[in-house]
């Protein structure tokens, strides 16, 4: 073997023949490379795994989409604002929720308005299928070329989808479900389905949600009525709502505005003369809603507390768009605000508070409410939350209830001055005494001490049940079946006692009050009707005779201040203890109201209504009266002039009897029909000012002597509307007299005994300065 043998290699097997090394499926890191070559993938690898990552997102895209339910609208997509409307169901009295919007369906909007909308943000809204990377290419390079405005990358799909179901986080886990969405929406459901719902969603400005909010925010009319030029105005809003809002930036939004009519010639919807016509429209000046200002506030906070009371949660007025009617009327709201802007003392007067209830006897619907000059300043309500003693406008319901128990509006009882009755010393207004007085001269002059003694007579559980039966609530403070109920020793609300009175105007069919007539779904399905429920309280035949006693309170007794002109209206009025409140109560046939004034110190405490910084007359005869008696003329004046029914009993008209000042104290009372026919003694009438007695040199006990009454014709019919008040005979026989009063050690006769001492004082005793005065007038 040579050299070069033993150099040369040897091989056992021909080269041809040599295993081949296997291919990979992927060369990387790629063989026969060395050094930093071995690391740079070719070109067919990179192309295959961008095939490959394109194809699965594909198929991953489309699996999302078909296994992505379509979820419910976010709550805040959902939310529309519900409206509380006037008694006419159009005028706006309030909304609640801070979403205003009004869903509306597609065919509300006009096609041009559609139009501007898909010229402005998204002009291949018809041809995608909720995401369109051509509509994106095309979105930037007109931003780059537009000088007017630019144009958004998202459709409108993919807008509404995350406006309704999504957070507007601005991440990359956001925007995927936005697309999946996106796609599901427009593979489920219709494009106008889609538009119209982005178009409900949407914000405007002007807290404006929706295309019907936005129309009447901006243009004061609703979105049927648009035009093209409104609806370019708000498709141009659409980018920045607030970044153009015409009060700052009125020549952006033009700008905006030319940008998205050019839009709409470029589409095809308009043409270039029919653009050239389109003027810029007038905007209505942004005065943001304010619902809760001035009295319509107190209202406004009533009607929401009773939807709430009719089971709807507070979420159900916050987002579920309700209608809801109301029966406030705007005519007699008006009228209850001017009668007491009419007589308020304003700052002469300091903590002074007025509160007005009126409301329709037959149905119960609460047409005025007077609860303060400003809900925003202060949000206790003087119509529904406000209480004072009710003083002798529980007279009324106790009469009603003697009536019902056989006594009747000519039984007499002694008129005395201070008198004992009981363990109760009661005194009438002044401490003005008088002979034996009939119970219709006692309801006209409101004495107290024939009342306290009839009520003892009938029991005062009896009047208690009345007032009840009337619409008093029976856990009201203060309400008792003690003698002094009748004296209106309990504190109702001014809401309250209208109900009660509406009960006498009705003739005696209580009804509930309401501040809902209907309640209506977004979608205007009726959710709820109010229906009046009638229930029989009181014989019609006793209440006409209650109220032929009250409409003498107004002609001729202490009520005159709210003598009408034109109609009859019957009343009583009501002063507290210590001048603490002030009470008119009363009614026409078809319309009840009652008035209190009560005033309050810095602390919230109860104050008289005289004395320092208070009223110069604190009896239900001044101010209240004068608020009623103004209030029902002027909220009456469309209404039909009615007449009160005549009763059919027989009421004798006597005279007058004769003041003392000095009078019997004590006495256990029988009331004695009369059946003298009697002589009249002239003397003044009491009335809610102080009463000057006329001196009589002796007393007399009075001897019983039942006799019976010869009636005389009944009061005139219509049109006069009330007669005089009748005089009552000067001197009748009542039996039972004792002239021992009951006192407390160290009491002077007349002072306030241990039983009358109640909470707030009672109604029957008062002391001004150094004089002592009998209240509830």
């Amino acid at each position: 073997m040579t050299s070069d043998d033993e150099t040369r290699p040897v091989t056992t097997v021909a080269d041809d023949e040599k295993p081949r090394a296997k291919r990979r499926f992927i060369d990387y890191p790629r063989r026969g490379r060395t050094g930093w070559r071995h690391w740079i993938p070719s070109w067919r690898l990179v192309l295959g795994s961008l095939v490959t990552l394109g194809l699965l997102g594909v198929a991953a895209l489309a699996l999302a989409v078909v296994l992505t339910p379509v979820p419910r609208p976010n709550d805040i997509a959902l939310a529309q604002a519900t409206t509380f409307y006037w008694n006419d169901g159009t005028t706006v009295l309030g909304r609640t929720g801070e979403a205003n919007r009004t869903s509306i369906d597609i065919d509300a909007v006009p096609v041009d308005v559609r139009e501007a909308v898909i010229a402005a943000e998204d002009r291949g809204f018809y041809e995608h299928s909720g995401f369109s990377p051509v509509g994106i290419t095309r979105a930037a390079w007109n931003n780059v070329r537009s000088e007017g405005g630019t144009q958004g990358g998202s459709t409108i799909t993919q807008q509404y989808a995350k406006n309704a179901f999504l957070t507007q986080d601005q991440t990359l886990t956001r925007k995927l479900k936005e697309l999946v969405l996106a796609m599901k929406l427009e593979a489920t459901v219709s494009k106008d389905t889609i538009l119209i719902d982005y178009l409900n969603t949407v914000y405007y400005g002007r807290n404006a949600y929706g295309i019907e909010a936005a129309s009447q925010a901006y243009f004061g009319k609703p979105a049927n009525e648009l035009t093209v030029a409104e609806g370019a105005v708000l498709a141009s809003l659409l980018q920045a709502p607030n970044g153009l809002a015409p009060e700052t930036n009125l020549t952006g939004l033009q700008e905006r505005w030319n940008y998205v009519l050019d839009g709409m010639v470029e589409e095809g919807y308009l043409s270039q003369a029919e653009r050239d016509a389109v003027q810029f429209p007038a905007i209505v000046e942004y005065t943001p809603e304010v619902f809760t200002a001035g009295p319509d506030g107190y209202l406004f906070q009533a009607a929401q507390e009773q939807l709430l009371e009719l089971g709807y949660s507070q979420d159900d007025m916050n987002f579920s768009g309700l209608r809801v009617v109301t029966t406030f009327d705007r005519q007699m709201q008006d009228a209850a605000v001017a009668a007491v802007d009419e007589h308020d003392p304003g700052e002469t007067v300091d903590g002074l508070r007025i509160g007005l209830a009126s409301m329709i006897p037959q149905t119960g619907e609460v047409v005025a409410l007077y609860g303060g000059a400003d809900y925003q300043e202060n949000q206790f309500n003087n119509a529904t939350q406000a209480r004072g003693q009710a003083g002798s406008t529980f007279k009324a319901f106790g009469l009603t209830a003697g009536l019902g128990d056989g006594i009747t509006l000519n039984t007499v009882y002694n008129g005395a001055s201070p008198l004992t009755i009981g363990s109760y010393q009661v005194e009438n207004y002044d401490n003005a005494s008088y002979g034996d007085v009939s119970m219709l001269f006692s309801t006209v002059n409101s004495l107290n001490t024939p009342f306290v003694q009839m009520n003892q007579d009938i029991g005062p559980e009896r009047t208690k049940e009345a007032l009840i039966a009337a619409g008093i609530p029976a856990d009201t403070p203060g309400l008792s079946d003690e003698l002094n109920n009748i004296l209106g020793s309990a504190s109702p609300t001014p809401m309250e006692e209208a109900n009660a009175f509406a009960t006498l105007a009705a003739r005696g069919d209580r009804v509930e009050p309401t501040m809902i007539t209907e309640v209506r779904s977004a979608s205007g399905r009726e959710l709820y009707k109010h229906t009046p429920k009638l229930e029989r309280a009181f014989d019609p035949d006793i209440v006409d005779q209650v109220t032929y006693a009250l409409q003498r309170v107004v002609t001729s007794g202490t009520g005159t201040a709210a003598l009408t002109a034109n109609r009859p209206v019957a009343g009583k009025t009501g002063t507290s203890d210590d001048y603490l409140s002030a009470w008119f109560g009363g009614y026409a046939p078809n319309l009840s109201a009652a008035v209190m004034v009560v005033r309050n110190d810095e602390a919230g405490n109860e104050i008289s209504l005289l004395g320092p910084g208070g009223l110069s007359e604190g009896t239900g005869g001044a101010l209240p009266a004068q608020i009623f008696g103004s209030y029902i003329n002027q909220a009456m004046v469309d209404m039909p002039v009615e007449y009160f029914t005549e009763p059919k009993v027989s009421i004798e008209p006597t005279p007058s009897p004769t003041q003392s000042s000095v009078a019997p104290t004590e006495t256990t009372p029988t009331p004695t029909p009369t059946e003298t026919t009697p002589t009249p003694t002239p003397t003044p009438t009491a009335t809610e000012t102080t009463p000057t007695p006329t001196p009589t040199p002796t007393e007399t006990t009075p001897t019983p002597t039942p006799t019976q009454t010869t009636p005389l014709p009944p009061s005139p019919s219509p049109p006069v509307p009330v007669p005089p008040a009748p005089p009552v005979p000067s001197a009748a026989n009542v039996g039972g007299v004792s002239p021992s009063p009951v006192q407390e050690s160290g009491a002077p006769v007349g002072e306030l005994t241990a039983g009358l001492a109640l909470a707030g004082g009672f109604s029957g005793v008062l002391r001004r300065r150094d004089a002592r005065r009998g209240a509830a007038r």
